[in-house]
């Protein structure tokens, strides 16, 4: 495929597995003296209903024809919100680039699933669409994440650290002139479940978890998991939190949800700091970048400087990555780290569809 121009505009689209909304962002990009410049244009997030929240949620209990369906529709509702989200801009976008709603992610087992379909995308916007950013590495013996690393290069390279709080909390940094990334722990994926017990969506500013009391012996077994102890290349889904962390939060079932809450941010701000070894600034991003509970118990196990940006970009930087890897995409550039998912090779990533 040829590209005319390098300076393209994309719409970067992001749903996380916390199934907050769908992130939408509109940013133009332009490759300038081999430094990749980026204007963001606009952004939104667009909240699911409570019909898609618990489509999305129930999305790993289907059969293959409802789960290619639910593919099908949720690829078409999110071409309706591009087609709102781009009505009368003075902007023109030249592509679209989505994350999709992951549904599996088992790169031991050589596949994962992010539903939303590119097809149905670029057929219902006229745009061309990349999605399926993360296949093509697990093909080639990678773990197909984390892939925000590479705009944390290219975008961010200032920072010592760039920590992302999101269902899931990963890091990125440059350890020996090679760019190391990986998931730190589970994170608002289990926060946020535990907060809807309570009636929440999530646990604001953390402020049900500062009343909390710290179950110690839970705190303890959540410590020994074996996966913190695993080196990286390594990432984590869904299946990792049901198949490791909700049979411990079951035996504690009868216990204060508010004193689950502070336990289980504490053991995630533990594995977090633990993480952050060298003194320098920290990138915060994400929606736990605005639980100030949860940021000040980093704190305390952090060596590095914790840094929280304005909330535009906490709110845009992972639609922003994602925009950022369909334009390199387009250009034939690898986006798709070897050294961050410990593929057979580093490549440009993403499966294509002309609008």
């Amino acid at each position: 495929m040829e590209v005319s121009s390098d300076v393209l505009t994309g719409i970067g689209l992001m749903s996380g597995t916390s199934t907050d909304g769908l992130d939408i962002i509109a940013v133009t990009f332009e490759n300038k003296f081999n430094k990749i410049q980026y204007t963001i244009h606009e952004s939104c997030t667009i909240e699911y209903n409570e019909l898609w929240k618990s489509r999305l949620l129930n999305a790993v209990n289907l059969s293959a024809p409802d789960l290619r369906k639910l593919d099908i529709d949720f690829g078409k509702w999110m071409a309706d919100q591009v087609n709102e989200f781009k009505l009368n801009k003075n902007w023109k976008a030249n592509f679209i680039a989505s994350h999709g709603h992951t549904v599996f992610h088992q790169p031991d087992n050589g596949f994962t699933l992010q539903i939303g379909n590119g097809a149905e995308l670029a057929a219902n916007t006229g745009i061309t669409s990349i999605c399926d950013f993360r296949q093509g590495d697990i093909s080639l013996g990678g773990q197909g994440a984390p892939l925000v690393p590479i705009g944390d290069e290219l975008l961010f390279n200032e920072y010592t650290y760039c920590l992302n709080l999101g269902g899931f909390a990963n890091v990125s940094f440059i350890e020996n002139g090679e760019l190391i990334a990986y998931d730190i722990s589970a994170l608002n994926v289990v926060l946020n479940e535990l907060s809807r017990r309570l009636g929440h969506e999530y646990d604001k500013a953390g402020a049900i978890a500062s009343k909390g009391k710290v179950i110690s012996s839970l705190l303890e077994r959540l410590n020994a998991l074996k996966y913190y102890q695993q080196a990286a290349p390594k990432s984590l889904g869904i299946e990792w939190v049901k198949s490791s962390i909700d049979p411990i939060l079951q035996e504690y079932s009868n216990e204060k949800i508010s004193d689950l809450l502070a336990t289980m941010g504490k053991h995630f701000a533990q594995q977090i700091g633990n993480q952050l070894k060298m003194e320098g600034k920290t990138l915060v991003t994400g929606g736990g970048a605005k639980n100030t509970w949860l940021i000040n118990q980093i704190k305390g196990f952090s060596v590095s400087t914790l840094e929280v940006p304005t909330t535009n970009l906490i709110d845009n930087k992972e639609s922003l990555i994602f925009a950022l890897l369909g334009y390199l995409r387009l250009l034939e550039i690898p986006n798709t780290l070897s050294s961050v998912t410990g593929a057979d090779r580093t490549i440009s990533s993403g499966a294509v569809y002309l609008g």
